[in-house]
């Protein structure tokens, strides 16, 4: 069975990966005939599952998905039914073991990344989408958000501390900031979140717009905007970036029923967490200090949205 280039790059980069590579063709064999299907060739993307159209009994129009077994998507199966195709795309079935899903295929299944329709239209239609998935009653055992940010919040100490004996120059009080919210996430409302809803994982459907790749979580609304924030068009090219990202976050979170001041909070968070990954990780400075440069931008936007 040819697996895809990005699966075997992404989770075949571990010796826990690259044996469950060897394992996909059974897994997925088996998929075929508890469901009675027949697969077509593979989705190229997607680094942590394999994926691919089905045609299912009566020829019925579906997607296999088999993942790799890691935290993120151990909640999958669950959200999708929770959202029952309301914001998402519609679980038919789960295989729990084996680590399987069986969806409704989404058609034209256009990603939102290579549409062509108006940032304002995408971002407007992404919050529609984020209105809807917060809408659903929360399943049981869903991780809590504040549980994995406070461990999120323990390497961005560790590795700001090396990376600062290194001679990283890093604003102490953006890392204060930072720290503030992964430390202390807001105590208000809780909901299911996405937890990745970037432009790649939100499809065109025949209704509108549907998720897709959850990566669920329970805790603060605010966390699930900034995706969509940043990846929806290109802010950072604009002639004013903290004006062009402040109209966004208040559009955004106007219509999925947000906070705009702790949405950018969150977006300043995560983005000085994702500096320290990229500078642990060895990236090149300018790559280290461009993301440094767009959490200063969020925090621009977060005093202003809080005035």
């Amino acid at each position: 069975m040819a697996l895809p280039a990005a699966l075997r790059s992404g989770a075949g980069r571990t010796p826990e990966g690259a044996a469950w590579l060897g394992r996909v063709p059974d897994l997925v064999a088996r998929a075929l005939r508890r469901w009675d299907l027949v697969a077509g060739e593979p989705f190229a993307s997607g680094s942590a599952s394999w994926c691919a159209p089905v045609r299912g009994p009566g020829g019925a129009d579906l997607v296999l998905k088999v993942s790799f077994p890691h935290d993120e998507a151990r909640d999958e199966a669950a959200v999708l039914r929770a959202w029952h195709g309301r914001g998402a795309a519609r679980l038919v079935d789960a295989h729990a073991e084996d680590w399987a899903l069986l969806l409704d295929r989404v058609r034209p299944g256009t990603p939102m990344r290579a549409a062509r329709t108006p940032v304002a239209a995408r971002l407007a239609a992404g919050a529609d989408v984020l209105r809807a998935l917060h809408a659903a009653p929360a399943p049981a055992g869903l991780p809590a958000l504040a549980d994995v940010v406070g461990r999120w919040a323990v390497l961005v100490r560790e590795r700001a501390d090396r990376a600062a004996c290194a001679g990283l120059r890093l604003d102490p009080g953006l890392l204060r900031a930072a720290l503030g919210v992964l430390e202390a996430p807001a105590a208000g409302r809780a909901v299911v979140l996405h937890g990745d809803l970037n432009p790649g994982n939100l499809l065109r459907g025949p209704d509108g717009w549907v998720a897709i790749d959850p990566k669920a979580l329970r805790g603060d609304p605010a966390y699930d905007p900034w995706s969509l924030l940043e990846q929806v068009g290109a802010p950072w090219r604009a002639p004013d970036p903290v004006r062009a990202l402040g109209d966004r976050t208040r559009l955004v979170a106007g219509r999925a029923g947000v906070d705009a001041a702790a949405a950018a909070g969150w977006a300043l968070a995560r983005s000085v967490e994702a500096a320290l990954w990229l500078w642990h990780h060895g990236a090149r400075p300018p790559a280290v200090d461009a993301t440094l440069r767009r959490a200063r931008d969020w925090a621009a936007v977060r005093d202003g949205a809080a005035r």
